[in-house]
């Protein structure tokens, strides 16, 4: 068969980065075992992909879909954010419940505090009881 050119593809997608990164999506597809839609004419996968685009029995849309999710990262990085999410917010959680403590503690104290002086009798209580 005659070798493909460029220009039959630019008739096709006249950005030529476009047509590199559609060309390269569809041999890889290809390559992953999609159906072919031209003979091979023991032509490799690159060329096969130019072919097709050429001769418009590959959908252009379909290619720029399958480039855009191919290029797209894996939600797989949202869970780890949720569990540190969940984390960050019990830690919140016992933290606040520790300076709740904390302050109950202290209060308590500064009861008890109030209260010891109160009850403990002073130097002159003592001696007055000394006296009697």
């Amino acid at each position: 068969m005659a070798r493909v050119t460029v220009e039959d593809c630019v008739q096709r997608v006249p950005n030529r980065f476009e047509l590199v990164l559609y060309a390269a999506q569809r041999a890889r597809d290809i390559s992953s075992g999609a159906p072919l839609s031209v003979d091979r004419d023991n032509d490799k996968n690159p060329v096969v992909a130019l072919r097709e685009i050429a001769e418009d029995t590959v959908s252009i849309d379909h290619l720029g879909n399958a480039l855009i999710k191919g290029l797209q990262k894996i939600g797989e990085a949202d869970e780890p954010e949720d569990e540190i999410v969940e984390t960050f917010a019990v830690e919140q959680e016992l933290a606040r419940e520790h300076l709740v403590a904390d302050a109950e503690d202290e209060l308590s104290d500064d009861d008890d505090s109030d209260l010891d002086s109160e009850d403990e009798p002073s130097d002159a209580d003592l001696s007055m009881v000394d006296e009697d």
